[in-house]
């Protein structure tokens, strides 16, 4: 003899499997919009938006080796010490633990180092914390791809 299936209890327990899943996708969603947000306020030049964007712990460690915390970047990009014509990341995975998310991978960047054009690839790892709600950078280190 067959016996029959409860349909209802089998989706029941398929989203109850499946809920955490849609939460680290939408996790992963978020921080890589944070990211991009980012990517587009320094090119706009836009402190106003860093300011909400960066965690006050930033710790910012250049390819050229320049280290700068959240004022000294926002003070760089504000006053054209370093001037973003381009930043998209062409490749990039995450890992997420929690409140705080660590994406690494490839990017883009052209712009101006003090006067001086570059258009380099980096790869990168950013470090970011969930505060009251939202994703900030606390630290970001690059280096040159060879």
């Amino acid at each position: 003899m067959m016996k029959q299936v409860d349909f209802s209890r089998c989706l029941t327990l398929l989203i109850v499997l499946l809920a955490p899943l849609g939460t680290l996708l939408a996790q992963e969603q978020a921080v890589f919009a944070a990211e991009a947000v980012r990517f587009k306020a320094q090119v706009a030049k836009d402190g106003l938006a860093l300011q909400t964007l960066l965690d006050d712990d930033l710790y910012y460690l250049h390819s050229n080796g320049l280290v700068e915390n959240k004022q000294d970047f926002i003070t760089s990009v504000n006053g054209g010490k370093i001037v973003y014509q381009q930043m998209t990341a062409t490749d990039h995975r995450i890992r997420l633990y929690g409140k705080t998310a660590v994406v690494y991978g490839l990017v883009k960047v052209a712009g101006a180092y003090q006067g001086e054009p570059f258009d380099i690839s980096l790869y990168y790892t950013s470090v970011y914390r969930k505060k009251r709600g939202k994703w900030l950078l606390m630290n970001w280190q690059s280096t040159k791809k060879l």
